[in-house]
């Protein structure tokens, strides 16, 4: 039984939606760039216009999810992940047919021209309920040892497996690292002895040092392609190796987008001044709107802005005191930053091309409205600053 322990409530932290808001601008001006000059299919006030609409509907999300606070987001986390899995293993069924013959991935709904991607709003789900299984377990076991952390790894591998599975299932695998990410932060901060983890992050780095080997050899594709690798994924894999080899077909998008950004200089070509174009700009290559328009100073800028959002985001939790809630921080900080580290990474060249979208800057509202679940969860841990006992233990939910 859940109970409060006790408090008030909070303040509503201005400091992240001051980030958020400088970053929704850079968004828009960006995406319309992007548009005006790389978008043919879509006039540069409309997608605007719909961009800003995604907006308005993280903007509600935010303050719904302000409203609960850790006791209720507790109590509701089974069920909201139970529903994230019914979401994934529909879309399975009544995915997007246009969308898989454009990219070969399962993982659209489409209404007319309103798509949606549930993998997207399943992540801050996902990470709401491994914050409640780990936080359960060390209030069960408070020592950790091989036998109780052996027990734990079960435990998120339990949550964890079935999701990977169906992001697996959906072709889409640049998501199903997003996935990873969280779980391997979350996992650092459960308190899990080292002596455990040690061995496990050898396991899993000796394991992508291997399937980078056998990417680059033609019988380790075949390999891989019998655990569900593709063609496309390979192609991405040979042009982010060698951009400047193939320019003109799989290495298009790479080779312009390291063009443009090079364009950019120190303080950018300026607004809207675009001598470069670059495909799907206006979603997956976003930074390098923002590389070529502003430059070597307005990337810093922007990257200045994740920073003290990441930053306040710690401050929240330290402030806070609250077990449930800093897990599920831990894990909305590697979701931003993994979309971060990878967007910027494929955009200059530094990791192969994913498709994962820039928080906050790139174009679509499924990446827009998880990325908003994540910060209203954040925002109610300001704004319910309260602790609560779990069975006699202050500070857990």
């Amino acid at each position: 039984m859940v109970k409060r322990f006790f408090g008030g409530k909070g303040e509503i932290d201005w400091s992240i939606i001051f980030v958020v808001l400088m970053l929704a601008l850079i968004g828009l001006a960006s995406v319309f760039v992007a548009a005006s000059h790389d978008s043919n299919t879509v006039s540069p006030i409309r997608m605007v216009v719909m961009q800003g609409v995604w907006y308005v509907l993280g903007i509600i999300a935010v303050v719904i999810i302000m409203q609960f606070d850790s006791e209720r987001l507790w109590r509701l986390s089974p069920y909201i992940f139970g529903l994230g899995i019914f979401l994934m293993l529909a879309v399975l069924v009544f995915y997007s047919r246009s969308y898989y013959d454009q990219t070969g991935g399962k993982s659209w709904f489409a209404i007319g021209s309103l798509t949606f991607q549930p993998s997207e709003v399943m992540k801050p789900a996902f990470i709401m309920m491994l914050a409640r299984v780990i936080a359960l377990h060390n209030l069960k076991f408070d020592e950790h040892n091989w036998a109780n952390d052996k027990v734990l790894i079960g435990k998120i591998l339990l949550v964890s497996v079935p999701v990977l599975l169906l992001v697996l299932m959906q072709h889409d695998f640049g998501t199903m690292l997003v996935f990873v990410a969280i779980i391997f932060g979350m996992t650092l901060v459960s308190g899990i002895s080292w002596k455990i983890l040690g061995p496990i992050i050898g396991v899993v780095g000796t394991l992508g040092a291997l399937a980078i080997s056998l990417v680059a050899s033609t019988n380790g594709r075949a390999i891989l392609g019998h655990f569900g690798f593709k063609a496309y994924q390979f192609a991405r894999i040979d042009a982010w190796l060698h951009p400047e080899g193939d320019t003109s077909n799989s290495a298009y998008q790479l080779w312009h987008s390291m063009t443009a950004i090079g364009s950019g200089g120190l303080t950018g070509t300026g607004f809207n001044v675009s001598h470069v174009s670059v495909p799907v700009r206006e979603s997956d290559m976003i930074f390098s709107v923002i590389g070529e328009n502003f430059g070597f100073v307005g990337s810093l800028l922007l990257l200045l802005l994740y920073f003290l959002l990441i930053y306040r985001i710690f401050q929240v939790v330290i402030d806070t005191s609250n077990q449930f809630y800093a897990y599920i921080a831990a894990g909305v900080v590697m979701m931003l930053l993994f979309h971060i580290f990878e967007n910027i990474g494929m955009s200059i060249g530094l990791v192969p091309l994913t498709g994962i979208p820039l928080p906050f800057i790139s174009q679509g509202g499924s990446a827009l409205i998880g990325n908003m679940l994540g910060v209203g969860l954040v925002m109610s841990m300001r704004y319910h600053n309260k602790k609560y006992t779990l069975s006699g233990q202050e500070g857990f939910v």
